[in-house]
């Protein structure tokens, strides 16, 4: 591992169906069959049901520390969406899945943060779990999937992003398609805008944004200085898609992420590291501290702003803030 970069993947999730909700899983495997039957593969939706529930099937994350020591990755962000307001077919309430995260990150010290996600349409109940998982479970900030059913910059969400400036906890969203049962077009980047504007101490991570509205999310993490974007995705279109957004002049914004288990049948965590490499995702120009803050420091740079993981913090009671 020596001859390998220094790397924080700030985008990944437990290998379980326990997190992804049916519908969720089955419009993903309705698309994948769409996808290779188009190829003239001899697939069945059956088959390929059997193929992506392969990928689900590491939910304490062993095997993913493995990969992930093959790669050189240090630590990994795993974020947790709240499905279970959306699709009542969840198998788990969110509360046992925050507990579920718990128990990985005490299962494997030092190799993973959190990033919780509730929905805000949980009302009172939603923030005050929101805040144990933030103040007494030391989780590392603020997981949402808008095609749920809510924009970045929804009042709703307010009194979540006041707890996480309180304590400087990055935001991170994902922008863009997902799986079909849920809404694509009110998971645009420029939703996050007004919450950026109200929040600035709030770091607001765009997630898969090299390949869902690139021109639009390097205008936003070009003009306002609390806006980022993570790279996950880059392995369904092709590395050298990144070569464009690294000559944006955003590379003290843009943030490694693979989004395991998503790309899991397309090799392991290591191969996916390659893969940067081996398909020009660098441009020849890219200095080698630019990919240093690619990897890892600017990763490092919003984990550390964490003030209830600073010695001096000291944080208020769930019971003393307004309902």
């Amino acid at each position: 591992m020596s001859d390998k970069p220094t790397i924080i993947d700030f985008h990944s999730h437990i290998a379980s169906e326990m997190c992804f909700p049916k519908s969720f899983q089955d419009g993903v495997v309705d698309n994948m069959t769409v996808a290779l039957a188009s190829r003239g593969l001899p697939v069945t939706r059956d088959k390929v049901a059997r193929m992506h529930g392969g990928t689900l099937t590491d939910p304490l994350c062993d095997e993913l520390v493995r990969q992930m020591d093959e790669a050189g990755i240090s630590e990994s962000v795993l974020l947790l969406p709240d499905f279970t307001y959306a699709l009542k077919d969840s198998t788990h309430t969110i509360e046992e899945l925050i507990d579920h995260h718990k128990a990985v990150v005490e299962r494997h010290p030092g190799r993973f943060r959190v990033l919780v996600g509730v929905d805000p349409r949980w009302g009172a109940d939603g923030l005050a779990l929101f805040e144990k998982a933030i103040v007494d479970y030391r989780f590392d900030g603020m997981k949402l999937y808008p095609p749920c059913g809510y924009k970045l910059s929804d009042d709703l969400l307010y009194p979540y992003y006041e707890i996480c400036a309180q304590y400087a906890l990055p935001v991170l969203s994902h922008i863009g398609a997902t799986s079909p049962v849920l809404d694509f077009e009110i998971a645009q980047p420029i939703y996050v805008d007004k919450a950026a504007r109200d929040f600035p101490g709030i770091d607001f991570v765009l997630a898969h944004g090299s390949v869902h509205y690139p021109d639009e999310v390097a205008m936003l993490c070009n003009n306002r200085p609390n806006v980022y974007v993570d790279v996950s995705g880059y392995e369904a279109f092709g590395a050298t898609a990144l070569n464009t957004l690294f000559r944006r002049g955003i590379n003290h914004k843009i943030l490694f992420g693979t989004d395991w288990p998503v790309f899991r049948l397309q090799g392991r965590q290591e191969s996916l590291v390659g893969k940067l490499y081996k398909e020009g995702a660098f441009p020849e120009s890219m200095s080698e501290a630019d990919k240093e803050l690619f990897f890892h420091k600017n990763a490092a740079r919003l984990l550390a702003k964490n003030k209830l993981k600073t010695p001096t913090s000291t944080p208020s009671p769930v019971s003393s803030r307004k309902a």
